[in-house]
C-alpha cells in the first residue's frame, strides 16, 4: 500500500515538473525532482501508457551532429484532456477551453440574466455557456474532464461551498457539487481573486516570484495571496478578503450585510452610493456609466466628487499599506477589467501607502498594474482545475 501510494506522488510529481517545465529529458527530470533515474523510467512509461505524456525528438546538437541514438524530451499530450474555465460576474459569464498541455483552444461571453440569483439558475446559465464554448472548438460537453469556476464572495474551495457570494441569493450554498451533477463534469469552484493569483502565477507577471498579492478591483475588491508558491486560502477559506477588513467602525453598509468594510468605501458601487446621496453626482441607470461620471467630475473640481474620490483613495492606501506591514510580500499586483478607474491605482495613492508602512533601509515592494479581461479570468479557473484533472488522471492509471 505504502509502495502504491509513492508511486501515485511519484507520478504526480513526475507529470506536474512535465507541465510546468516541459518538454524534459528523462535525466532532467530526475535531477529537477531527486527521483532517482530508474524510478524516472519507470514511472514516466507508466505516463506514456496512460497518453498523458509523449516523447518528442530533441533538438539537434549545436554544431550538427549527431551523437549516439536520438535522444527524446517528455511533454505533456495536449489531446488527453480537455479543461475549461469560467468566471461569473455581475453581467456576464466568460468562459475558456484549453487541452491538457494549457493550450487555448476556444473561448465564449454571454450576457447574465440576472447579476444575483438562485444557484439553481446560474447552474443552468453555466450550462448554456460551456454548450456554446464546446460547440465553437467543435467539441461535446461529454469531452470535458473538468471545469473550474471563479465566483466573486467567500468560498471554501476544499468543498465547493459558497458561504456568500453576490451573484447567489442564498448563503451556504454547495455550489461545486451542485454544478457537477447539472453539468455531469466535475467542477471545482474557488473565490475569483484567488484564481486571478493563479493565472498571474502560472503565466503571469508573478511567474517569477514565490511571494506575491493580487488585488483585484472590479465591482468589488479582491485578494488572491500566493505565499512560497501556494495559493493562501486559511483554514475556513475565508483567507485573503481584503476587501471586508474592517477600515471604520460600524461605518457604510457592505453588500456582504457587515458594515465598515473596505469596499464599502472604494468598490464602485459604494462610489455611486456616497456620491449620489451627498449631491446628486453620478446619478445615471449604469453603475460603470456613474463611477465614469463621478470620475470625471472630481478631476473636473467637483467638490462633492471629489470628496467622495479623494477619501477612497485614503482608505485604499490605507488598506495596501496594512497588508505590506502584515506581509511584506515581494509584489503586489493590482488587476481587474475596469483598470480604466484610475483613482485607486494613482501615484497619490501608492505614495500614501509608502508613507505608512514599516521603514527599514530597503524599498517597498513593487506595485505594478496589469489589466485583465474576464478571459484571462477564466484561464485562471482553468488552470485551477487542469491540476485537479491532473491528479484524477494519474490516480486512474492504476487501472492501465
Amino acid at each position: 500500500m505504502a509502495f502504491g501510494h509513492q508511486k501515485v506522488e511519484s507520478r504526480r510529481l513526475l507529470l506536474r515538473e512535465i507541465a510546468s517545465h516541459g518538454p524534459l529529458p528523462r535525466i532532467d527530470l530526475a535531477e529537477r525532482t531527486g527521483i532517482s533515474r530508474a524510478t524516472v523510467t519507470s514511472v514516466t512509461a507508466d505516463l506514456l501508457r496512460g497518453g498523458l505524456i509523449a516523447e518528442v525528438p530533441r533538438e539537434s546538437h549545436p554544431d550538427g551532429s549527431a551523437r549516439g541514438r536520438p535522444r527524446v524530451d517528455l511533454k505533456i499530450a495536449g489531446g488527453a484532456h480537455l479543461v475549461a474555465g469560467l468566471k461569473v460576474s455581475d453581467a456576464s459569464i466568460s468562459l475558456v477551453l484549453i487541452d491538457f498541455e494549457g493550450a487555448h483552444l476556444a473561448d465564449h461571453e454571454r450576457p447574465m440574466v440576472r447579476g444575483r440569483q438562485p444557484a439553481a439558475d446560474l447552474a443552468a446559465e453555466i450550462l448554456a455557456g460551456l454548450r456554446a464554448l464546446v460547440a465553437e472548438a467543435g467539441r461535446d460537453l461529454s469531452d470535458i474532464s473538468g471545469v473550474g469556476v471563479g465566483i466573486s464572495g467567500v468560498v471554501d474551495a476544499d468543498h465547493g461551498l459558497v458561504y456568500w457570494s453576490p451573484s447567489l441569493d442564498q448563503r451556504n450554498v454547495p455550489l461545486g457539487t451542485l454544478l457537477s451533477q447539472h453539468l455531469g463534469i466535475p467542477a471545482f469552484v474557488d473565490n475569483d481573486a484567488n484564481l486571478v493569483a493563479m493565472a498571474e502565477l502560472t503565466f503571469g507577471l508573478g511567474k517569477d516570484h514565490s511571494d506575491f498579492i493580487v488585488i483585484t478591483i472590479e465591482s468589488g475588491v479582491g485578494m488572491g495571496m500566493v505565499l512560497g508558491g501556494q495559493i493562501y486560502r486559511g483554514t475556513r477559506g475565508c483567507g485573503a478578503e481584503f476587501g471586508h477588513t474592517k477600515v471604520h467602525f460600524e461605518g457604510a453598509l457592505c453588500r456582504c450585510g457587515q458594515r465598515g468594510c473596505l469596499e464599502a468605501y472604494v468598490a464602485d458601487y459604494a462610489l455611486v452610493r456616497e456620491a449620489t446621496s451627498v449631491g446628486g453626482v453620478g446619478a445615471t441607470s449604469s453603475t460603470s456609466q456613474a463611477v465614469t461620471t463621478i470620475l470625471t467630475a472630481a478631476r473636473a473640481g467637483d467638490a462633492t466628487a471629489k470628496t467622495v474620490v479623494d477619501r477612497a483613495g485614503r482608505m485604499f492606501s490605507m488598506g495596501l499599506a496594512n497588508l505590506v506591514n502584515i506581509f511584506d510580500p515581494e509584489l503586489i499586483i493590482l488587476a481587474g477589467e475596469q483598470m480604466e478607474f484610475d483613482h485607486l491605482y494613482a501615484d497619490a495613492v501608492i505614495e500614501e501607502m509608502r508613507k505608512s508602512i514599516v521603514e527599514i533601509d530597503k524599498p517597498a515592494p513593487e506595485v505594478v498594474v496589469h489589466k485583465w479581461n474576464n478571459l484571462m479570468w477564466a484561464r485562471g479557473a482553468a488552470a485551477y482545475a487542469l491540476e485537479f484533472v491532473q491528479d484524477r488522471a494519474v490516480e486512474a492509471l492504476e487501472d492501465v
